[in-house]
């Protein structure tokens, strides 16, 4: 086995930004004249940070303005608006698509005449007003390593031929049998459960934001939801071929990835981001991404969810001059249209980019499968106005389903509670 043990030290201790919820530590890169324009970017996408600063000094040295790169361990909406109540907003930050909608109105600067809006399908408008530039793409779905999977198998392995639950099982059951007893890994991290896995409940439904405003209003119970059951009963079955199944919840993130890329487990729920971890071992190229397998007729288990992630917006307030204003402009569009800027998002950071005209092909096998769901149209939207909250509390509540504390009945209950207190995010 070989590791790159500095970079996964490096990157362990940054996971909870996977979550798209903040980040862990403080940290900033200046470089460039002194003479000229300085901006300040806040970048919440912590696994980034070392490629952003490394960037930044290199745009800095080229162009002349000052870059300066932070990142914080609080959440993105509370870490901002402690700077602007301070009176020291960044000139730009990268936040979530639910903090556009809230910072906008009193916050963003118009971005509608740019030139990398008609590059996109992906940007934030709000009221005629391009206000958010999306940084990349990202889905969520079943991580899988076809090669560990062939080799007990015998044959080539198709994701389409296992999208019901039925034959997902049956995979399963085939790959024990054929001497790997544990087949499935289970990521316990909160912002893993509750953000991504659980959130497909929400985003399955056939209107998202009346599912939610349902459970807020106690019109809607999840006990006897479709798709919450269909979304459970996948889960119970990664439980049960889960290789940390007997103590799951102190089964670390980097091991598990571990397992998957080195072909000791074949299947993981997760993401395109988890190649930052997966890259520091020796792992497999044949691997991809797969939508959740479920017995259902709606066609969801053909499609990845996912869409637009994390977003650039830039500050209108009366602490950022004109010249940062448009300094920053700048940077967007380079990153857009210069072929460094592209390989910046592509090959340093892994990220699989929203925009038409910048070359793909370095992308990682995981990003690789994203991107061919994203150009097939078979993206199911993300759902970015969960409340702050429902990360640690709903995440828990998953912990102790995990853990077998709580059954589903009790499972059911608890986020029913939980959401009859919740305070819906407007947008």
């Amino acid at each position: 086995m070989k590791k790159k043990l500095a970079a996964v030290t490096m990157v362990a201790a940054m996971v909870v930004s996977l979550c798209a919820c903040g980040s862990d530590a403080a940290g900033s890169s200046a470089s460039g004249s002194k003479d000229g324009v300085s901006i300040t970017i806040f970048n919440s996408k912590v696994e980034i940070q070392d490629q952003f600063e490394e960037i930044a000094q290199e745009y800095s040295e080229k162009t002349g303005v000052n870059v300066e790169v932070y990142y914080n361990s609080d959440t993105v909406a509370s870490h901002i608006a402690t700077k602007y109540a301070s009176n020291d907003p960044y000139t730009m930050a990268m936040v979530d698509a639910k903090d556009i909608y809230t910072l906008a109105d009193e916050y963003a600067i118009d971005l509608s005449g740019e030139d990398w809006v008609d590059k996109t399908d992906y940007e934030i408008s709000i009221d005629g007003k391009v206000v958010g530039f999306p940084l990349c793409i990202e889905a969520r779905g079943i991580m899988y390593n076809a090669d560990a999977i062939e080799a007990i198998t015998g044959e080539t392995f198709n994701p389409d031929d296992y999208a019901t639950l039925d034959a997902f099982k049956d995979l399963c059951e085939q790959l024990k049998n054929g001497g790997m007893e544990t087949p499935t890994g289970i990521m316990k991290e909160d912002w893993s459960l509750a953000a991504h896995y659980l959130a497909e409940v929400y985003e399955q439904q056939a209107d998202p934001d009346a599912f939610v405003n349902g459970l807020a209003a106690g019109s809607e119970k999840l006990s006897d939801n479709a798709k919450f059951n269909s979304m459970m009963d996948t889960f119970d079955v990664l439980k049960t071929y889960n290789y940390a199944a007997a103590s799951p919840v102190a089964a670390e993130r980097e091991v598990s990835e571990q397992k998957l890329a080195e072909g000791e487990i074949a299947f993981m729920f997760g993401g395109n981001w988890d190649w930052t971890m997966i890259n520091a071992y020796d792992y497999s190229e044949n691997m991809g991404m797969m939508p959740v397998p479920q017995n259902t007729d709606d066609g969801s288990n053909a499609k990845l969810v996912g869409g637009g992630s994390k977003y650039f917006y830039i500050d209108s307030s009366d602490n950022t001059s004109e010249e940062q204003r448009q300094a920053a402009k700048d940077f967007l569009n380079w990153l857009v249209n210069d072929p460094e800027g592209n390989a910046f998002l592509t090959e340093k950071c892994a990220l699989v980019p929203a925009y038409t005209n910048i070359d793909c092909s370095a992308l990682d096998p995981l990003s690789q499968s994203v991107k061919k769901y994203a150009d097939a149209g078979e993206l199911i939207d993300n759902y970015n106005y969960l409340p702050d909250d429902h990360i640690t509390i709903a995440g828990g509540m998953m912990q102790k389903y995990l853990a077998g504390e709580e059954d589903r009945a009790q499972f059911a209950a608890d986020l029913e509670n939980y959401w009859a207190g919740a305070t819906v995010v407007a947008h």
